[in-house]
């Protein structure tokens, strides 16, 4: 979805190109804020919290951000994003350097990093192919959707008690 923001800002929201960069400070704004407050209080998370609560928040606001219909309710969707991404990707992050081994840390962050890569090219084509035959707004909701039942999905799954290993 966020190959279609400035599009989906622009067009459908009717933001201008200030009003977008200042969405997009705020967004840095709330990162900070998360950043501050996972600091404060990381001896309060656990891992597992911090990839759930990221995750889900994350949704949350790519939700709030697919049905907004003005500047004020866009940046309520890209504060949330903002100061959440900050606990999944810690949580991640954190994750992965726990259960990845040093000596082998390169070749599979390679790996991963390739399939992104090629997985990110497939969806653009695919979102920008959906958005042309439905709409951009219709699309942006329907991911922004799925998303969230993705991330509840994933949720259940880290949360279960033979996975509290890994965490």
């Amino acid at each position: 979805m966020d190959a279609q923001e400035v599009v989906f800002t622009q067009q459908i929201i009717g933001l201008s190109e200030i009003e977008y960069s200042l969405l997009i400070s705020l967004t840095g704004l709330g990162s900070v804020l998360g950043a501050i407050l996972l600091s404060v209080f990381s001896n309060q998370f656990s891992i597992r919290n911090m990839i759930s609560i990221g995750i889900i928040m994350t949704a949350v606001g790519y939700v709030i951000y697919a049905f907004s219909w003005s500047f004020s309710s866009i940046v309520v969707g890209f504060l949330i994003l903002g100061f959440f991404l900050v606990f999944l990707n810690a949580g991640i992050m954190t994750f992965y350097q726990n259960n990845v081994p040093v000596d082998i840390m390169g070749r599979v962050t390679s790996i991963f990093q390739f399939i992104q890569s090629t997985l990110q090219v497939l969806f653009i084509l695919a979102i920008g192919i959906t958005a042309d035959i439905l709409s951009l707004r219709i699309t942006i909701v329907i991911l922004a959707l799925v998303m969230f039942l993705s991330s509840c999905l994933f949720v259940i799954a880290v949360l279960k008690k033979n996975k509290k290993v890994y965490y």
